[in-house]
């Protein structure tokens, strides 16, 4: 689609709203952890909000969720097309842990933030020694009662296009003995990454597939629902 002058104003106004909310965030983020957990998730989830909020009323950009997002500790395989739904992850479900990039949880600022709220670091270039301690703090998080939240292509992928799953999704499947339950996203569409377009973005809940069935099985049947609004 051809960008507009109206997509670049109002992806401008976006940055020039979002970009210096989400530092005032990270400090309240900062202040919130002085008090406990509960106000520090509250101010994650107020930034996550904030963000959906500039995508409505300056991007134009709408949200759909079809089916019920999970709120239990499951393990929920989300598509990947843009930063918008990785930025929506706590606002959509009650304090997910994602699986960032360890450059991104390395970041000054952004990096300690996300420390403090939870996240399982993803070490890409350790091999078995990385997802063992992947592992570990995913069960940690899973007891807590909290959905684990990840993008099991690895990286983001153009609207309209499949990818292989990253194998240590398999892996993490595996080991962590949970259900699955897959995500379709579409945002790639109109999150682009500079000028963004005014649209619907649609999160299709998949069914649930349970725990223990081979990884042939598990990643066709992923790969198939998270790719579900790939027209």
């Amino acid at each position: 689609m051809r960008t507009t002058p109206l997509d670049v104003v109002r992806s401008i106004l976006f940055y020039l709203m979002f970009y210096p909310g989400t530092l005032v965030f990270i400090t309240g983020v900062w202040l919130a952890s002085l008090i406990g957990q509960e106000p520090m998730r509250r101010t994650v989830r107020g930034w996550s909000r904030f963000h959906r909020w500039c995508c409505r009323w300056l991007l134009g950009i709408r949200l759909k969720i079809e089916g019920e997002m999970p709120e239990e500790g499951v393990l929920v395989a989300m598509k990947h097309e843009s930063f918008f739904e990785a930025i929506d992850l706590p606002a959509q479900m009650n304090f997910p842990a994602p699986f960032p990039k360890a450059e991104l949880v390395d970041l000054p600022g952004w990096g300690w933030a996300a420390r403090q709220y939870g996240v399982v670091k993803v070490e890409r270039e350790q091999g078995a020694r990385a997802l063992r301690a992947m592992v570990a703090s995913a069960r940690g998080f899973s007891a807590q009662g909290r959905p684990l939240a990840i993008f099991p292509e690895g990286t983001r992928v153009p609207s309209g296009q499949r990818a292989p799953l990253q194998s240590g999704f398999a892996g993490l499947y595996k080991l962590l003995a949970l259900p699955v339950v897959p995500v379709a996203v579409d945002s790639g569409r109109l999150y682009h990454r500079l000028w963004k377009k005014s649209g619907t973005i649609t999160l299709r809940v998949g069914p649930r597939i349970e725990a223990g069935l081979p990884r042939e099985v598990v990643e066709a049947l992923v790969l198939e629902e998270i790719n579900a609004l790939n027209g």
